[in-house]
């Protein structure tokens, strides 16, 4: 009778895994991303720990040559060969809708969010905070290192000073762009930049090197990719600065007629979840939700932003890049 009944209730667990392996979600999720790939590499790792059955895949370049990827593949009626897109412009989206690339979608974790942080119609959430701010090779006195925009025109910064190229990285574009169109810098800031000496790299990660390595004193830099340098033990040292921040919310958004669309709604909620933004925090970024404890102070960095219009943003984003590109001689 004993056997009997463990036989049977060896079959019932047996039915069990079975059942919950069949409700489990399966197959795979491609990411299209400029984010470092240290963090994606995390995300990934702990997204297929929660979910043993589903592939996640990601494509990292940097933002402009994914925006490019994604008109290539879009042109003539195509598909965008991707489930999500997680870029650092915000600026960005506005086109992507426009284009009727992207699938609404609010997340349940949205709860935990700002609704500045969410599109009014629902397209594309937040899924980090970047801000850029200046770094310093640390032979360069703290005390001395420019502190705000206007800083970095002092002539003992001539020819020292690095920065990425806005034509390929989303997040200096978006800087370029919302000190562009601000009368306070406009055009004339960025002639004065480039009289100068600024020069212009073709990557982050590059430019961020290059101050690292003392090739220059000076760059317009990210936050999380300089605190990564810093955390490895890089000689270089980075702050906000101490007016006019700029932030960019990182949206993450799913593309229309995706091939896996439950899957990029799955993988979308991780990455808004507590869980997954405690991942992003643990890897040197800045979480949206305010239920995760992170080291920066969200709060203080707000209250000196620069106000940015995004419509503007949305509607001369290119004129302002031309110009830029006019000043360097692109």
């Amino acid at each position: 009778m004993k056997k009997l009944v463990s036989l049977i209730l060896a079959i019932a667990l047996t039915l069990s895994v079975c059942a919950a392996l069949a409700d489990a979600p399966s197959g795979k999720v491609m990411l299209y991303s400029s984010m470092q790939e240290a963090q994606l590499q995390a995300i990934e790792k702990a997204f297929e720990e929660k979910y043993p059955t589903v592939d996640m895949e990601y494509y990292y370049a940097g933002g402009g040559k994914l925006v490019t990827k994604m008109t290539t593949e879009a042109q003539d009626g195509g598909q965008i060969a991707s489930d999500l897109v997680w870029l650092g412009d915000p600026s960005d989206y506005e086109a992507f809708k426009a284009n009727g690339w992207l699938e609404p979608y609010i997340s349940p974790e949205t709860e935990h969010i700002a609704k500045e942080y969410i599109d009014a119609d629902g397209y594309y959430t937040a899924g980090r905070l970047v801000t850029m701010g200046i770094a310093w090779f640390i032979g360069v006195d703290e005390a001395d290192a420019p502190k705000t925009w206007n800083d970095l025109l002092d002539p003992k910064w001539n020819n020292q000073i690095i920065m990425t190229d806005p034509s390929q990285a989303s997040t200096t574009k978006y800087w370029m762009a919302a000190m562009m169109q601000n009368p306070k810098y406009g055009e004339a800031y960025f002639q004065a930049l480039k009289d100068n000496g600024v020069e212009l790299e073709s990557g982050t990660t590059a430019t961020h090197n290059r101050v690292a390595d003392a090739s220059y004193q000076v760059g317009i830099c990210l936050d999380y990719v300089s605190a990564n340098l810093i955390a490895e033990g890089s000689p270089m040292a980075f702050h906000y600065t101490t007016e006019d921040v700029i932030t960019m919310t990182s949206p993450i958004a799913i593309i229309k007629g995706c091939a896996n669309p439950d899957n990029a709604r799955l993988l979308m909620d991780f990455i808004l979840s507590k869980e997954g933004q405690e991942v992003l925090v643990a890897n040197n970024l800045v979480s949206v939700r305010d239920d995760v404890e992170m080291q920066v102070d969200t709060s203080a960095i707000a209250a000196i932003n620069m106000e940015v219009d995004y419509a503007d943003l949305g509607a001369n984003l290119q004129n302002y890049l031309d110009t830029f590109n006019k000043i360097f001689g692109k």
